[in-house]
C-alpha cells in the first residue's frame, strides 16, 4: 500500500523565500448568512500554513467550496474564510477574486516573503474537476512548488490536486496530509492490539470494500446504524420496517462468514430503539420503545439499545486501538442520539487510540461534545473510506518519494 511509500513532507524541503501553492481543504459548512458554522477545517491547515510563513515562504492558499458546477457563484465564495483564517493565522491573508489570470499573477509576483494569499473557489472553472491540462498549468505557474494539506479531495484526480504536479517541483504532502496517513494507514495497518473497529451509517453498500478490508485487520468489528438491519436479516432476524438494503444481505452474509473464518467478533445489536414514524424535516419520531433483537412489524429501528451499548462498551474498554466510521442510529434526531453519544463516550474516556474516520461519524462526535477527547479526527469523508478500502488516492501517489 502507498503508505508505505514514504512521501517528502514540507519537513523535507526548503520553501523559504519561494512561491508555494498550497491546496487546502476549506469546504465548510456555511449558516443561512453565509457565515461559517465549523471551521475545524481551517483550524485543520494552521499548522502547515503557519510553518511555509514562518520560514518565509510566499504562500498561495488554492481551495474548492461546495458544487458551484464550474460557474463563478458568490454563494460559494471562500471570502467568508478569509476573517476566520486571518483570526487562527494572527496575521492578515489577502483575498484574490479569481484563482488564475493575469491580475492574480501579477498580484503572486509581488508577495512578499510570509505573505499569505487566498485564491477564488477553483471549482468556479469546470476545468478544475476535468484535470485540464492548461489549467493545471495556468495554477501552477504562479508558484514554484506544491503543497497538498488537502486529505478530504485527495480521491479525485483534479487539476488542484494531481495536474500541477505536473509543472512544479518538489511537490510534498503538507502536515494534516501527514498526519492522515498515519492515523487511517500505520495505526490501523499495524494497530496496538485489541484493534476494535466500530461501522456505523444508513449503507452497507458504501462501506463493503471497508469491511472487506478491514475484516483481515481488526480483532472486533461492531456494526451499527441502519446498516445493522441489513446484517440482521443477514443472521435470520425479523427488522420490521427497518431500513435494509435487500440487495446486499449476501454481502453481509459474506462478511459474517469472514468474521467466523477470520476469528474476529462481529457484534451486531442485541436489542433496538424502534418507533412506529419518523419526521426528518421536523426532526421527530413517533413513540419510542426498546425491542430484543427481532422487530415487529410496522416499527423501525433508530438507535441501539440498552444492552447493546453496554456489550458495545465493554469491547471499546478492553480495546488499545478503536476506529469508528459512521453514526450507530439517527444522531440528527436527538432522541435517537443517545447509542452514538454514549459509544463516543467511551471511545473518549478510554485509554486509547481513537480514530474517527470521517464523515457523519465526526458531525457526530462533535455533536457528543466529546471530539476534544478523542486522539484524532479525519477531515476525509471519500478520501477516508476509499483510503481504509486500501485505494490509491491520486492526489497522494502525484507527490514526491523520499
Amino acid at each position: 500500500m502507498f503508505r508505505a511509500m514514504g512521501i517528502l513532507t514540507v519537513k523535507d524541503v526548503n520553501l523559504s523565500g519561494k512561491r508555494v501553492l498550497v491546496r487546502v481543504d476549506f469546504n465548510v459548512p456555511l449558516g443561512e448568512n453565509g457565515e461559517i458554522s465549523d471551521d475545524t477545517r481551517i483550524i485543520a491547515a494552521i499548522p502547515t500554513i503557519k510553518y511555509l510563513a514562518d520560514q518565509g515562504a510566499k504562500v498561495i492558499l488554492v481551495s474548492h467550496l461546495g458544487r458551484p458546477n464550474g460557474e463563478k457563484n458568490d454563494k460559494f465564495s471562500l471570502a467568508p474564510v478569509v476573517a476566520v483564517l486571518s483570526k487562527r493565522l494572527n496575521k492578515p491573508v489577502l483575498f484574490l477574486n479569481d484563482c488564475i489570470g493575469e491580475s492574480v499573477h501579477k498580484i503572486v509576483l509581488d508577495l512578499q516573503d510570509g505573505d499569505v494569499v487566498l485564491l477564488e473557489n477553483v471549482r468556479f472553472y469546470a476545468e478544475e474537476t476535468k484535470n485540464d491540462e492548461s489549467f493545471s498549468k495556468k495554477l501552477a505557474d504562479l508558484a514554484e512548488a506544491f503543497v497538498n494539506d488537502a486529505f478530504g479531495t485527495a480521491h479525485r484526480a483534479h487539476a488542484s490536486t494531481v495536474g500541477v504536479t505536473k509543472f512544479l517541483s518538489p511537490c510534498v504532502a503538507g502536515f494534516l496530509m501527514e498526519k492522515e496517513l498515519k492515523f487511517l494507514g500505520e495505526k490501523t495497518s499495524n494497530p496496538e492490539r485489541p484493534f476494535t473497529v466500530i461501522l456505523g451509517g444508513a449503507k452497507v453498500s458504501d462501506k463493503i470494500s471497508v469491511i472487506d478490508s478491514l475484516l483481515d485487520k481488526a480483532d472486533a468489528m461492531i456494526i451499527g446504524g441502519a446498516m445493522a438491519y441489513t446484517f440482521m436479516l443477514a443472521k435470520g432476524n425479523s427488522i420490521g420496517a427497518s431500513l435494509v438494503e435487500l440487495d446486499k444481505v449476501d454481502v453481509a452474509v459474506s462478511a459474517i462468514k469472514k468474521a467466523q473464518a477470520k476469528g474476529v467478533k462481529l457484534l451486531l445489536p442485541l436489542d433496538s430503539v424502534v418507533t412506529d414514524k419518523i419526521d426528518f424535516d421536523a426532526r421527530s419520531v413517533g413513540e419510542l420503545k426498546v425491542v430484543d433483537e427481532d422487530i415487529p412489524d410496522g416499527l423501525r429501528g433508530v438507535d441501539i439499545g440498552p444492552k447493546t451499548i453496554d456489550l458495545y462498551k465493554k469491547i471499546i474498554t478492553e480495546s488499545k486501538t478503536v476506529l469508528m466510521n459512521g453514526p450507530l442510529g439517527i444522531f440528527e434526531i436527538e432522541t435517537c442520539a443517545n447509542g452514538t453519544f454514549e459509544i463516543a463516550k467511551a471511545i473518549a474516556s478510554s485509554k486509547l487510540t481513537s480514530i474517527i474516520g470521517g464523515g457523519d461519524s465526526v458531525k457526530a462526535v462533535k455533536k457528543s461534545g466529546f471530539a476534544d477527547n478523542v486522539t484524532f479526527i479525519s477531515t476525509g469523508g471519500g478520501a477516508s473510506l476509499e483510503f481504509l478500502e486500501g485505494k490509491e488516492l491520486p492526489g497522494i501517489v502525484a507527490l514526491d518519494k523520499k
